[in-house]
């Protein structure tokens, strides 16, 4: 082979890797992408990925029995029942802002973590955000 065509080659080999080594990596950060909804934001598919679901805790839905709860998670406009096996944080309670990560499956959604708000101002951007729209969040700056 002529210089110019060892040159060509090189390149070409590199750039074929290159193209490969970003598919990999944007495939890698599609399956770990986790979006997040308020319950009246969910979409129709929903059920085939992770979600973060973010609101306010409903009033007397909050079922605790050993590390198994099951409590309602409510932006005003709809609401989801949330089913978590595990030990909820301990500023988890009625009427608070929440996060819950999970699946949904049969109109729950099954948690692999849920967060509570940690202090009497702090409830993240998008949940305050989301809540404010809607007219739900009474709180101040988030």
């Amino acid at each position: 082979m002529k210089p110019k065509q060892q040159r060509l080659a090189a390149v070409s080999g590199i750039a074929f890797l290159l193209i490969i080594a970003v598919g990999l990596v944007l495939g890698a950060l599609r399956e770990n992408i986790v979006f997040f909804y308020t319950p009246s934001e969910l979409p129709d598919d929903a059920d085939t990925r992770m979600v973060r679901l973010g609101g306010l805790v409903k009033q007397g839905s909050v079922n605790i029995d050993g590390l198994s709860s099951n409590f309602i998670v409510t932006d005003g406009k709809a609401e989801l029942a949330v089913v978590f096996n595990g030990a909820l944080p301990s500023l988890f309670r009625e009427g608070q802002g929440v996060v819950a990560e999970g699946r949904i499956s049969n109109g729950k959604l099954t948690a692999t973590n849920v967060l509570a708000k940690h202090d009497e101002t702090y409830m993240p951007r998008e949940v305050a955000d989301s809540l404010r729209d809607k007219g739900v969040w009474q709180g101040g700056d988030s």
